[in-house]
């Protein structure tokens, strides 16, 4: 995986303005990210090492996931990390329908906010609504409709690739390494496919971040 990929161009966020690529660094916060889960395999394993660490972080998560696995997901919002729309299926909006897509993005807040209300913490309606598009992949009517419905679009400056079979644990750490610094938006992903690269990287991140006397945050 090459740095193009690793660290998002700047003409990207130019063609797409609209969306939040990174965030103010004058507090020296970075924002860990966490796609695709909850899952029993990876994702209590990620908060235990968070809270060891006394770090905050964002889970992008799958509506189908947080139904089978709630208490999962109930445990993310009770240790004080926000939460985002990942849709309910993991759909690509490239190849999905924009009326199908915004339908699938309503269903996870359904979900959501069921559990949500469950642990006395309101609905995602009463937070900041954060929704971060599976792949990357959204159309402009897609993240427009989305906007309309009170989501910020949560991209990211600073790719992992821990999903990746192509890249070992050594080269995952040193995408986020190479390029990590106060402002940076950070995916990683609380999945099979990614526990291998996870596990070996998040770690030495962590230690990285209380090294250099910053804080990650949620958003």
């Amino acid at each position: 995986m090459n740095d193009l990929l690793v660290k998002t161009p700047l003409f990207v966020k130019k063609i797409f303005p609209n969306r939040i690529w990174s965030l103010p660094n004058k507090d020296s916060k970075v924002y860990l990210t966490f796609d695709d889960g909850p899952i029993p395999e990876i994702t209590p394993w990620v908060l235990d090492l968070l809270k060891q660490h006394q770090a905050k972080a964002t889970f992008f998560c799958i509506g189908e996931n947080v139904n089978k696995h709630s208490s999962i997901f109930k445990r993310i919002i009770g240790e004080g990390h926000a939460i985002g729309n990942h849709t309910y299926n993991h759909l690509n909006g490239w190849k999905t329908k924009a009326d199908d897509y915004i339908q699938n993005c309503e269903r996870f807040e359904e979900v959501s906010n069921q559990y949500c209300e469950d642990i006395s913490t309101g609905s995602m309606s009463d937070n900041v609504k954060l929704f971060r598009p599976p792949y990357g992949k959204l159309t402009s009517r897609q993240s427009r409709s989305l906007q309309k419905m009170g989501y910020r679009v949560i991209m990211w400056n600073l790719l992992s690739g821990d999903f990746s079979q192509k890249i070992s644990p050594d080269k995952c750490l040193q995408n986020v390494i190479k390029h990590i610094s106060p402002g940076k938006i950070i995916v990683f992903h609380d999945s099979i496919k990614a526990e291998e690269n996870l596990r070996y990287v998040l770690p030495k991140i962590l230690e990285y971040v209380t090294l250099h006397k910053w804080k990650c945050a949620r958003m």
